[in-house]
């Protein structure tokens, strides 16, 4: 298990952030649309995960969707943009649904998914979300499975540049999670990942460290991600 991608909800189209990325000198590539969902996004790959920007193309249908993602990206929407979850990757997602149910969760099923590249191409993934209602609790992380092996998914990225090498040379290093019960809320998410906390109260995945902050606001989100050069 580790960071996939981490996810931010915007009111911008895919075009608009992907220049907007290049004016701060980052590259960033217009991912596709869901079209099932109603929904679109930006993406920017980084040596070990990447960032989603996350927009509504198609509003008729996103409302209809009942998609937990989508459904958190109105509510959240509703107080301006910001970071909304984050996403992690396992490699057997039948065989994780059924240890988490084992701990007491409930789960929306496992979901197909698809988007449609800015190439017209399709990609697909499986995700699996914990059921809980949408509120200004933290939410869980999600899950997913690509249909391709992690290899095979970088190195077609890199051949088609949406991984230049500048990019290769950076990675997502710590996520920060506001709560207003820091130390619980590490507990909660260790409990359903399996994994143990840190002696600082944090989370170490293989590829980055979650980090929970006591947060007095009424909204508790992932709040801050943390991107350095591989090399430092």
């Amino acid at each position: 298990m580790k960071l996939d991608h981490v996810v931010y909800f915007t009111e911008k189209a895919p075009e608009e952030v992907v220049l907007e990325q290049q004016r701060n000198g980052n590259v960033a590539v217009v991912g596709g649309r869901h079209e099932k969902w109603g929904t679109q996004n930006a993406l920017m790959y980084l040596n070990n995960a990447y960032i989603e920007w996350l927009s509504v193309e198609k509003r008729e249908i996103a409302e209809q969707a009942r998609h937990p993602l989508v459904d958190l990206l109105f509510y959240d929407l509703k107080d301006g943009e910001g970071w909304g979850t984050l996403c992690l990757s396992v490699d057997h997602i039948g065989k994780f649904e059924e240890q988490v149910k084992q701990q007491g969760f409930h789960t929306s099923g496992i979901l197909e998914a698809q988007r449609r590249t800015a190439e017209g191409k399709l990609r697909k993934w499986k995700m699996l979300f914990i059921e809980q209602p949408i509120s200004d609790e933290l939410p869980y992380p999600f899950f997913i499975e690509w249909e391709e092996a992690e290899e095979a998914r970088f190195s077609l990225l890199r051949e088609e540049g949406s991984l230049p090498l500048a990019n290769e040379k950076t990675s997502i290093t710590n996520c920060i999670i506001h709560s207003k019960e820091p130390q619980k809320a590490a507990k909660d998410w260790a409990s359903l990942l399996g994994w143990t906390i840190d002696r600082d109260g944090s989370i170490t995945l293989p590829n980055v460290v979650l980090r929970f902050k006591a947060h007095t606001g009424e909204k508790e989100r992932l709040t801050d991600v943390v991107i350095a050069r591989c090399d430092e």
